[in-house]
């Protein structure tokens, strides 16, 4: 079957996103419905819902559901064919109890939103070494919980051996207590002994937590020479270290372009105020939104200036009238 493009109307799509299909609206500049269709979510399906989308005018934007997830590949398809992609919020639970729930109705949704202009935010890209920083960076995560849950555990069973294991094992320091486990050797033919099954139980769990640790170590390498080559200038502001810096560019992504201001970053990482004003009070809260993980690399990089660094501890301190009036106060 050939599509011919149209490019006498200026359109938008709007997609919901699913594991397997992907649902496209399209949609004029009025609001008017021009079709829905579904489309695999394969190469081919991308490269069709582009086609089909083209097919009834001029696209001037798409708004995609999930671009960090079941979206992303149809997000990198689209920024591949030069279309503008707008990450388009979940549809508001008013209009769903009103209007029903279904892909379609989703799909104008995520269109009506960008044509409404409620939903403008650029997605980040995932096609360079920020989202290799991020791949890395999740396994590096799983293995940490992993160490973390195996040394936990290990503490735990210490906790109930007999008096005579307990006291020949250390009692600070995990990865000495890791080390000690590992080494014990267990009577395999005297199992049936508690005081052997758990040696042989806390050799196992040892075992595995310093596979995780050595992993753990390697993957901490990788990250650091991916950095060091990505982000030179950010690793050597102080309190910036590997871990905080990752965190930050993975929020960031591939297209640090799409922050446009330092306002953006700010709301971006959670750290922007948002006024919260009524009636006779004008006041301003901390916004909680944002992302969780650059908000908390944010709070650890701030936190280890204001203990280590002399220009940010000047920075925070009170200033000297406010000092003045306190020590009159009192």
């Amino acid at each position: 079957m050939t599509i011919q493009t149209n490019t006498t109307i200026q359109i938008i799509g709007g997609v919901d996103t699913h594991a397997a299909t992907h649902c496209a609206a399209a949609i004029d500049t009025t609001g008017r419905l021009l079709g829905i269709a579904e489309f695999p979510a394969t190469n081919a399906g991308y490269a069709q819902l582009t086609r089909w989308l083209r097919s009834h005018g001029l696209v001037q934007a798409v708004g995609v559901e999930g671009t960090g997830a079941y979206g992303a590949g149809l997000a990198c398809h689209l920024h591949r064919e030069h279309v503008r992609v707008i990450e388009a919020p979940r549809p508001d639970r008013r209009l769903r109890r009103n209007h029903g729930k279904s892909d379609s109705i989703d799909a104008k949704a995520a269109g009506g939103a960008v044509l409404a202009g409620t939903a403008h935010a650029i997605p980040k890209r995932a096609d360079g070494p920020v989202e290799a920083v991020r791949a890395l960076r999740v396994a590096r995560l799983g293995a940490i919980k992993a160490k973390t849950a195996a040394t936990n555990t290990i503490r735990s069973v210490i906790i109930t051996a007999p008096e005579s294991l307990r006291a020949d094992l250390p009692t600070a320091g995990p990865n000495v207590i890791i080390d000690a486990c590992a080494r014990l050797r267990p009577d395999s033919t005297h199992l049936d002994d508690p005081t052997q099954a758990i040696k042989a139980s806390l050799r196992s769990i040892a075992r595995r937590a310093r596979s995780l640790r050595d992993e753990i170590h390697l993957l901490d390498q990788q990250i650091g020479v991916l950095l060091a080559a990505t982000a030179p200038r950010t690793l050597a502001v102080f309190a910036m270290g590997p871990d905080t810096t990752a965190a930050l560019l993975v929020t960031i992504g591939d297209n640090p372009d799409r922050l446009r201001s330092e306002k953006a970053f700010a709301h971006l990482c959670g750290v922007a105020p948002i006024p919260a004003s009524s009636g006779k009070t004008n006041r301003h809260r901390l916004h909680r939104g944002g992302d969780r993980s650059a908000n908390r690399a944010l709070h650890i990089a701030v936190v280890v200036r204001m203990r280590y660094c002399a220009k940010t501890r000047t920075y925070v301190a009170p200033p000297k009238d406010s000092q003045n009036k306190r020590s009159s106060a009192a």
